[in-house]
């Protein structure tokens, strides 16, 4: 399977008291590793962004298979898994380096609405060319 990679290392800032890293971390990644892939594979997105396209996250979903600690390095992978006219479904998996090679850490996944501004409202829309173009290599 092809997927997209963000690698990540955990700071001290991402943990609780505890010394473990605080779930809603994990949300913020799946949108880090959304926007690095915007950055390498559709910069030209950021333009429709500034013109009224909007990238609207309807449902977040995130599964913890495993406690994450300061300098661990994780890997996220995002895949498309699903596609239609104005909505994407892209799953994100969290790997970690283990002694036998890699671990699963959590599983996780979004569903983005593509709209467009309208005077003072939003209407879903189609998704730009090349925005679909780029994703479709990472098809699950």
């Amino acid at each position: 399977m092809t997927y997209y990679e963000y690698k990540h290392i955990v700071d001290f800032s991402e943990t609780n008291v505890v010394g473990n890293v605080y779930y809603t971390n994990h949300i913020r990644w799946q949108g880090r590793c959304r926007e690095m892939f915007l950055r390498e594979h559709a910069p030209s997105m950021l333009d429709e962004l500034e013109r009224g396209l909007v990238m609207a996250t309807l449902k977040v979903h995130c599964e913890y298979f495993h406690e994450v600690l300061a300098f661990d390095e994780v890997s996220i992978r995002m895949t498309l898994k699903a596609y239609s006219n104005h909505r994407i479904t892209l799953g994100f998996d969290y790997w970690r380096p283990s002694e036998s090679g890699e671990e699963l850490i959590a599983r996780g996944e979004q569903v983005i609405s593509c709209m467009q501004r309208q005077e003072d409202k939003v209407e879903p829309c189609v998704w730009p060319d090349v925005f679909r173009a780029s994703l479709e290599p990472y098809r699950a």
